[in-house]
């Protein structure tokens, strides 16, 4: 008789498949809770610049071309104009104070001068007569007087006469008026002489002053041309060097154009343009270093030009000892301009990362050197060689500075 055989529930092909099953959902589970699945990419290690955080001393500073000048540059501009007869002088030569360097013709100018020489001389010709005149009218006052005062003594003494006639009934009445009439009109005709004369005299000073005063402005105009005439010779106002000369025998040149520059070789200053970023932190008295023949020079900031052109502004800067020997005009080089004191702080070093970070992030090697991983971080100030770290970052960190152009949004590198 046959026997019903029952099948396990339990059967290893079962136990098999559950287990199966269980260590795949575990796998799954493991992989979503605890995987990496952050994007990667690798990165060959020799194409890329590693760099170390550490602790040390931030020098807040810039590098800027500084291009040496004169510390004093006189312009030459033309203070009036004419056509070039001479030149006696070439650019790039030496020039002592008074030397003159170039000869100008104007015959405008010399009309003037002898128009207006002309001109004072009839004013003191003018002046010469009428103060003859005044003498002469003096004189002649002087002769009419006297007359006049022989006249009066003599209608007097008649009137006298005639008055103690009178008084005697010895002469008419008549008689009598008519030596007083005559007496008295003598007397009113010598008050009026005196009056019309000192009116004369006081019109003839009014005409001299008047004439002394045009004849002083005419003298200064007359030296005013002379100085004018005397301007077309060119001199040299200072000793130094005449570093350019812009015109040739010939040549035109108009009142007020430049026609050259002398430089004055008793110092020297340096001039750089800065980038206008900086033009708050920029002001005089700013220090700065200048290296040359394998010394350090320092130098002043003595005057900020406030214009802005490109994007830079200039700075003139001085030494504050004096200037090395052996530098020339023109000759151009580094210098070291302190924004700030030093100060201890935590450095990154500079690398093309920033300009695709913004310096907001940087891929930090892990331990092992084998990956790189993106870090969020803080950045403050920046020299030509470091970054100044506020956060995110730790003395030891390696960090890689270079460009990340090629990483993409990748959050780990994969170091091979």
């Amino acid at each position: 008789m046959d026997r019903k055989i029952e099948k396990k529930f339990w059967s290893a092909k079962r136990i098999g498949a559950i287990s199966l099953g269980v260590i795949l959902v575990s796998l799954l589970g493991y992989n979503f809770m605890f995987a990496d699945h952050r994007s990667k990419l690798n990165v060959e290690t020799d194409k890329i610049t590693v760099s170390e955080v550490k602790e040390g001393v931030f020098d807040e500073f810039i590098i800027v071309q500084g291009v040496v000048q004169p510390l004093k540059t006189i312009q030459l501009d033309a203070i009036v104009g004419g056509y070039v007869t001479q030149k006696l002088v070439e650019g790039g030569n030496m020039v002592n104070e008074g030397q003159i360097i170039l000869r100008l013709e104007n015959q405008q100018l010399k009309l003037n001068f002898l128009q207006s020489e002309t001109e004072a001389s009839r004013l003191v010709n003018e002046l010469q007569n009428t103060r003859q005149r005044l003498k002469v009218e003096r004189f002649n006052l002087q002769k009419t007087l006297s007359d006049l005062d022989f006249q009066i003594a003599q209608a007097k003494d008649a009137f006298d006469r005639n008055a103690q006639l009178k008084k005697d009934n010895v002469i008419s009445d008549m008689e009598y008026m008519k030596t007083k009439r005559d007496y008295e009109k003598l007397v009113r005709q010598r008050e009026i002489e005196i009056e019309s004369q000192k009116y004369q005299q006081e019109n003839a000073e009014i005409q001299i002053k008047q004439l002394e005063g045009t004849l002083e402005r005419t003298e200064k105009n007359v030296e005013l041309w002379r100085q004018t005439l005397e301007n077309l010779v060119v001199k040299a106002p200072v000793s130094g060097l005449l570093s350019a000369i812009n015109v040739e025998i010939g040549s035109n040149i108009n009142q007020g154009q430049n026609i050259g520059q002398i430089d004055d070789m008793n110092g020297f200053k340096l001039r750089a343009d800065i980038d206008e970023h900086y033009i708050s932190r920029i002001f005089a008295g700013l220090k700065a270093n200048f290296d040359f023949n394998g010394q350090t020079n320092q130098m002043e900031i003595v005057k900020v030009y406030p214009e802005v052109l490109n994007g830079r502004f200039a700075v003139d800067m001085v030494f504050v000892k004096s200037a090395p020997e052996g530098i020339r005009r023109g000759q151009s080089s580094p210098i070291r301009l302190e924004l700030g004191q030093s100060e201890k702080a935590t450095l990154l070093p500079v690398g093309g990362f920033f300009s695709d970070t913004g310096g907001n992030w940087v891929y930090v090697v892990a331990e092992g050197d084998s990956r790189a991983e993106k870090r969020n971080i803080t950045l403050g100030r920046k020299n030509p060689q470091y970054y100044e770290v506020l956060d995110g970052l730790e003395p030891g960190d390696k960090v890689i500075t270079s460009s990340y152009g090629n990483f993409g949004d990748k959050e780990v590198l994969e170091l091979k």
